[in-house]
């Protein structure tokens, strides 16, 4: 044996290690080898459909594909952004086709399945292949097996191959929009707000919603702010319409948003300078700064290598009201007219406020929906006295009186603006809705 005739317990100790950190980095080569693309075929043309469906089932229903994206932070990878079951995906293979030499490359897939699954039998994943040396592929196929006939495979297309510059400062991501969603005015209302405070595209994971919200997306993607991707998870999975697992039989919470979350994360990771991730009746608003681009360059100055701004969400019930800009032209459009909504709830005793983020997204590896799971830099809390999350929506210490209450006005500081721009809308939208 390697240790024999060592007499002493340190002798005997430190062969033990020495000999277990050998058999570690072994099985880490090894591990590394194994998942190395390997050449399957030759001399052929790339085939199978190109799949244009923004969730896309494998054979077997246990897996899910929403996008492949190119990423070299660490070493050259095509990422999937998926859907998977917890347990019972053990195995999946990415296969590349290179051309012009038309060499068909397979690696074995690493599957990382996101923490924050809340218990649920299916999660947010990470699907990450080595790419071939010396090839940069355009498209990808998945399979379980490294055999099988690639006529027969889907090829997604690798997005991010091709570093961009900036199109724009800030990009929101909202997901998912379901439930036949019709809060159209507080929708107008946030979109304009995001639009004053330095937004230039809006992402929205669209599930379903009503006849009315469908001309009001329309009139935005036409302007150029909006961007849908439609979300049909409940076409593939039960969902839940909460974020916790119930033992109810449904598949994945809250309809697949994490999953959503990280899709538009690295959608958006070439195109846009900040990413962020919060809910339509959600708005960051600066207490220091006139807009966000302000209050990011003072931010990051402060907490340079920082990765994620997470900001401090703060209830303001729908149920109280301020009789001022109480608008009359308003009044016929389903919603809440948040202008009427300036009083937040106290912080309560043992409870911590959850947050939103503003995330630089080449820097974040995985994201939920509260912080970042992964990433390159650290997160930073932002102070209130900096910005708060202005959210209104239903209450959730219901026994409070008015009196209880904080009456916050920051919101009023925009009001000119915005009523001018959500009058403007109203205008092109509601009009032709009539018709």
């Amino acid at each position: 044996m390697l240790c024999a005739g060592k007499k002493s317990y340190f002798a005997a100790a430190l062969c033990i290690i020495t000999v277990t950190s050998m058999l570690a980095v072994f099985y880490l080569h090894l591990q590394r080898f194994s998942h190395q693309p390997k050449v399957i075929q030759e001399g052929r043309r790339c085939t199978g459909k190109i799949a244009n469906s923004t969730i896309t089932a494998l054979k077997g229903n246990k897996t899910f594909i929403i996008s492949p994206y190119f990423d070299d932070r660490e070493s050259k990878v095509t990422r999937l952004i998926g859907i998977v079951h917890h347990e019972d995906v053990k195995q999946l293979y990415c296969w590349f086709c290179c051309q012009p030499n038309g060499k068909m490359y397979i690696s074995k897939a690493k599957i990382d399945v996101h923490s924050d699954r809340f218990g649920f039998p299916y999660g947010a994943a990470d699907i990450v292949c080595l790419e071939p040396e010396n090839c940069d592929p355009t498209h990808v196929s998945i399979n379980q097996s490294p055999h099988g006939n690639t006529d027969q495979l889907l090829r997604f297309e690798i997005k991010n191959r091709k570093a961009e510059t900036f199109s724009v400062d800030f990009t929101v991501c909202i997901s998912t929009m379901f439930g036949n969603y019709n809060n159209v005015l507080q929708f107008i209302q946030s979109m304009e707000m995001y639009k004053i405070l330095g937004v230039q595209k809006v992402v929205i994971y669209k599930n379903n919603c009503s006849h009315l919200m469908e001309k009001i997306l329309k009139f935005y993607i036409e302007e150029g702010t909006v961007e849908i991707i439609p979300w049909p998870i409940n076409s593939h999975l039960r969902v839940s319409s909460e974020w916790h697992f119930m033992q109810d039989g449904t598949h994945i919470g809250y309809y697949g948003q994490i999953t959503a979350l990280n899709d538009c994360l690295y959608r958006n990771m070439e195109r846009s300078k900040f990413v962020v991730l919060n809910d339509a009746d959600e708005i960051i608003l600066p207490l220091k700064h006139p807009n966000w681009k302000a209050m990011m360059n003072s931010l990051q100055k402060q907490n340079p290598g920082t990765s994620a701004f997470l900001f401090e969400n703060h209830i303001f019930p729908e149920t109280v009201f301020s009789h001022k800009f109480n608008i009359s032209s308003w009044n016929t459009v389903p919603g809440v007219n948040i202008l009427q909504h300036v009083y937040r709830e106290p912080d309560r005793k043992d409870v911590i406020n959850p947050r939103k983020m503003i995330v630089d997204p080449r820097k974040v590896i995985q994201t939920s929906v509260h912080s970042v799971l992964r990433a390159y830099g650290k997160s930073v809390n932002v102070p209130m006295d900096v910005a708060l999350i202005y959210h209104c929506r239903k209450a959730l210490q219901r026994h409070l009186p008015r009196e209880s209450l904080i009456r916050d006005t920051t919101l009023w500081r925009y009001n000119s603006s915005l009523i001018k721009n959500v009058n403007r809308v109203l205008s092109q939208t509601m009009l032709q809705a009539q018709n």
